[in-house]
């Protein structure tokens, strides 16, 4: 138990929260909304690597250093995915999936 929350009760959350950026990158059409769904299944899996990590072996900092190596990842990922939706932005005046593809012809 880590502050009293036992692993099952963080398991459960971080779940559903990996199901609801699944939910929202699937129905959403907005490209912002899609990239937000896509950091909340990244940190709900961050959360998932230590909260394992603090559980199987206390001792060794593994699940750390890959979460903070995921935090990395999902940062530049981020900073990539704004500046590729703000010239998507400047060029056909929306973000909206649908009218990305005009891009294609």
């Amino acid at each position: 138990m880590i502050l009293g929350v036992s692993i099952y009760e963080i398991l459960t959350l971080t779940s559903i929260l990996f199901f609801i950026g699944v939910y929202g990158f699937i129905t959403r059409t907005n490209l912002i909304s899609m990239l937000i769904s896509v950091e909340l299944i990244l940190n709900s899996s961050v959360v998932n690597f230590v909260v394992i990590n603090k559980y199987l072996f206390p001792e060794v900092l593994q699940g750390v250093f890959f979460s903070v190596f995921i935090i990395a990842v999902a940062a530049a990922e981020t900073a990539l995915a704004i500046a590729i939706i703000i010239n998507l932005y400047r060029l056909i005046s929306s973000v909206e999936v649908k009218d990305t593809e005009v891009m294609k012809y």
